[in-house]
């Protein structure tokens, strides 16, 4: 029951992600807001990781950063982002298509080279949290970069003010 309560949600959000990050222009990539803050390409270059960790996550009860590949592509143009999204979009689909939910109580935790760098907690607690709530976060910073670089922001609960409904 978990489990079918999870992918409904996810396949929601992963076309609003898909919404979001196809809204992306080449032109917009390189801007961020500050020194301190990532690119557009980087930010939405790591909301499509983020479906990366599916597998780790709802699968393993210890995932080791310390081994972990990322392997963000190409981000020199938008369509490079999308479709890295789409293949780790796709496995995390997978992921959760297969997943034990008898699990989802498990104690998970995040590694790197033998240090827990993510406190232990019930693995369902961390695909609420670093899983989804993570994306949905890095979503709502990626609306603010379009709109500071003039974009148009999809609708993803509704019409935005960028539809003809205002």
């Amino acid at each position: 029951m978990i489990k079918q309560a999870l992918l409904g949600e996810f396949l929601h959000e992963a076309e609003n992600t898909r919404k979001l990050l196809n809204a992306i222009p080449d032109s917009a990539l390189e801007w961020k807001p500050s020194e301190k803050n990532w690119t557009t390409g980087q930010l939405a270059s790591h909301i499509a990781e983020v479906y990366n960790w599916y597998d780790g996550t709802f699968n393993l009860d210890v995932f080791d950063m310390g081994t972990y590949q990322y392997d963000k592509g190409d981000i020199s143009k938008a369509q490079n982002i999308v479709e890295k999204f789409e293949e780790n979009v796709t496995r995390a689909h997978e992921a959760l298509n297969n997943w034990d939910e008898s699990t989802a109580m498990n104690e998970w935790r995040m590694e790197m080279n033998g240090n827990v760098i993510f406190p232990p907690m019930p693995k369902i607690q961390v695909i609420r949290g670093f899983l989804f709530n993570h994306l949905y976060h890095h979503r709502g910073e990626l609306v603010v970069y379009l709109r500071s670089t003039g974009n148009k922001v999809p609708g993803m609960y509704g019409p935005t003010a960028d539809d003809n409904a205002f």
